[in-house]
């Protein structure tokens, strides 16, 4: 606008307005942004739908949905399937031209009986005018019948006229409104649109893959004697699955000569990698049936693409016994992160993208409107602070009160795992399922998340504990409807237990620097199958991560979704998310923090044996059983043993007497020590 278009001020007028705080502004400005995406996307519902329309009718009048499956099966080398949709694509033909025959015939018929039906007509008009002019006695009677018929003629003629116009007017309207509805529903599905997978790209990107370009390939591999052996001496691979389409990329499945394993394939990953004119991350040989290797090669570029816009950010509700969506394979399909009956385990480098990735399944699982939400974040960052609202128990912090709540409600969800495998008995059921939850408040689904669990489980004090209740529950919780969801940075004994990582059905690694980080978030035994999540590097594939237990295949490379968050201005994508969820809840479930935590019990070693032990000496042992019977639920003396005894009494600098080989506890001594305790 020029400064000429501006209204005048007169000096010294006073102008009246109101100035936006920055983060209403910043507020209304998203508002309006988001309006604007929802108003082009319902848009471009209509133009999707007419597509479909025509491509409905397209289908429907020519060979063309045969000749694609014949193709893929022709690609697939499925000579059966080809000849079979060939003979039913011939009967298709035959059918069309015989229904093409038979309408000309019938508008033949119609053109040759026309003069008859006139003549017909004509004569039974004059016959029935006759019979009224002898009837009436009026010769002018004859032409009655005629002008009866002219009339209704002349009336439906002005009623057509005077509909042709609403029709005319209405006829765009239905068709966009029904051209919006097929658009819609064919974009999101019937229920849950996020499932749709993107369309992959038709064209190739990089070299194309065939069977002669793999044989090529591993032709000069090299540093495999045995497969360099096979080939002079004329061996080939037979391909099981021909090199085909899948998704982004190609997927193929061929044999390996003798002496040759699909995990020497793997350890040659670069340099296949540059055969195939691919990036190292890229192409994914792994174990296949026994004797066999399975090849997955990406378009070239395809891996370096953002993921899809969260689905769930505008629209939409989730099952958490379903699953929540995660991300997409690098195939281009979405991924469902499975939760009841299922626990997950998190890994990688720092900025690798766990946290993410735990925010994404946490606002999955706030969309259903059962869920009871549990977050411990052992960090000082806000990473789930807009998620307050919804979460039941939300505690954040390395400080020793929050690792102590934490423990208390892993103590808690087990105690809750068995009152609910003795409900499950009680309604004769031997799993949870939804229509139960449903139906039985007492019975909804617990999704517990821990975040950067390595601080948790190295705690001196509260780290054994936690462990040990943390695989218990993951042990019993799975038909309960107790899920737990771990992330950490290492995966060292001291930072996650080795039983917690093989216990869960969900693994999920991000990028680490060796294999033994490799093998210690996706299970032993996985960087020698190919699962190398040693490939990913955080600059370039911060959020990528690779993920085993959410489809058949042995692993998944997933590109997780991404919740925006700008740490500057405050703003958290995922704040309008669960805004939505707080407004669809179900009465009962548990928010903001109504669910209280109790305060761990605390427990003092050398008091309490000052209670149990006597003035005699007291063997160790027997000073355990002393023990467990002052507090019988304390976990730290139901595991005690003698030895681990004997280390926090030296610690603590209580003298034991060793008699014969048998350690004794000299109570003067104990008390002698708690009396040098400082007040």
């Amino acid at each position: 606008m020029l400064d000429e278009d501006l209204p005048a001020v007169a000096e010294g007028e006073v102008l009246e307005g109101k100035i936006l705080p920055p983060r209403r502004l910043a507020i209304a400005n998203r508002h309006a942004r988001r309006a604007a995406k929802h108003a082009s996307r319902h848009s471009a519902y209509i133009p999707l739908g007419a597509g479909v329309l025509a491509r409905r009718w397209w289908d429907a009048h020519t060979t063309s949905r045969f000749d694609r499956f014949i193709r893929a099966a022709e690609a697939q080398g499925d000579r059966d399937s080809a000849m079979e949709w060939e003979e039913l694509r011939q009967k298709f033909l035959v059918d069309r031209s015989r229904r093409r025959h038979d309408r000309t015939a019938s508008v033949l018929t119609a053109v040759k009986a026309t003069p008859y039906i006139i003549g017909g007509g004509s004569a039974a008009l004059i016959g029935t005018g006759i019979a009224l002019a002898i009837a009436e006695r009026k010769f002018s009677e004859i032409g009655a019948p005629f002008k009866f018929v002219s009339e209704v003629v002349y009336w439906g003629v002005i009623a057509i006229s005077a509909t042709a116009v609403p029709v005319l007017i209405a006829a765009p309207c239905i068709f966009l409104s029904v051209a919006w509805h097929i658009g819609r529903k064919h974009a999101m599905g019937l229920n849950a649109g996020w499932l749709a997978a993107p369309k992959p790209e038709d064209q190739d990107s990089g070299v194309i893959v065939t069977a002669d370009t793999i044989v090529l390939a591993l032709q000069n591999l090299g540093k495999i004697p045995a497969l360099a052996k096979a080939f002079r001496e004329g061996w080939r691979p037979t391909f099981t699955t021909l090199p085909v389409r899948d998704g982004q990329g190609y997927s193929a499945v061929f044999s390996l000569p003798l002496g040759v394993t699909a995990e020497m394939i793997a350890d040659q990953r670069p340099v296949l990698a540059r055969n195939l004119h691919r990036q190292e991350v890229e192409t994914w040989p792994s174990a296949g049936e026994p004797g066999y290797a399975s090849l997955w090669i990406a378009d070239s570029g395809t891996l370096s693409k953002a993921a899809p816009e969260y689905p769930l950010l505008n629209e939409g509700t989730v099952d958490v016994f379903t699953g929540v969506p995660g991300g997409v394979t690098a195939r281009g399909d979405q991924v469902l992160i499975p939760l009841v009956q299922n626990n997950l385990v998190a890994g990688g480098l720092p900025g690798a993208g766990k946290s993410n990735a735990l925010r994404v399944v946490m606002l999955g699982a706030a969309l259903d409107p059962l869920a009871e939400l549990n977050v411990f974040v052992f960090a000082g960052n806000g990473d789930f602070d807009s998620f307050a609202p919804r979460l039941a128990v939300y505690r954040k912090g390395i400080e020793d009160d929050t690792i102590a709540a934490a423990v208390q409600r892993l103590h808690e969800l087990y105690d809750e795992v068995g009152r609910r495998e003795a409900r499950l008995a009680e309604l004769g059921a031997k799993k949870l399922t939804r229509a139960m939850a449903e139906q039985h408040q007492d019975m909804r689904p617990i999704v517990a998340a821990f975040s950067e669990v390595h601080e948790l489980f190295s705690h001196p004090e509260y780290g054994e504990i936690a462990a040990e209740l943390a695989v218990k529950t993951v042990k019993r919780g799975r038909k309960t409807g107790v899920v737990l969801l771990f992330d950490t940075q290492s995966s060292r004994a001291a930072a996650i237990p080795a039983a917690l990582v093989e216990l869960v059905s969900v693994n999920v690694c991000f990028a680490v620097r060796n294999w033994r980080n490799n093998d210690g978030f996706l299970g032993d035994g996985a960087f020698a199958a190919g699962i190398r999540a040693t490939e990913l590097r955080v600059s370039r594939d911060r959020g990528t991560s690779l993920i085993t237990g959410v489809t058949d295949a042995q692993f998944e490379l997933i590109k997780w979704h991404f919740v925006k968050v700008d740490d500057d201005t405050g703003y958290d994508e995922a704040t309008e998310v669960i805004e939505r969820a707080m407004r669809q809840l179900k009465p009962g479930t548990p928010v903001e923090g109504t669910l209280p935590v109790a305060e761990i019990e605390s427990r003092d070693l050398l008091d309490d044996l000052d209670q149990v032990a006597g003035d005699e000496r007291v063997k160790l042992r027997d000073a355990i059983g002393l023990l467990r019977g002052l507090a019988p639920t304390w976990s730290r003396y139901r595991n005690l043993t003698a030895t681990q005894l004997r280390a926090d009494l030296e610690r603590e600098g209580v003298r034991v007497v060793n008699t014969s080989g048998t350690h004794y506890l000299d109570p003067a001594d104990l008390r002698r020590v708690l009396a040098a305790r400082p007040e």
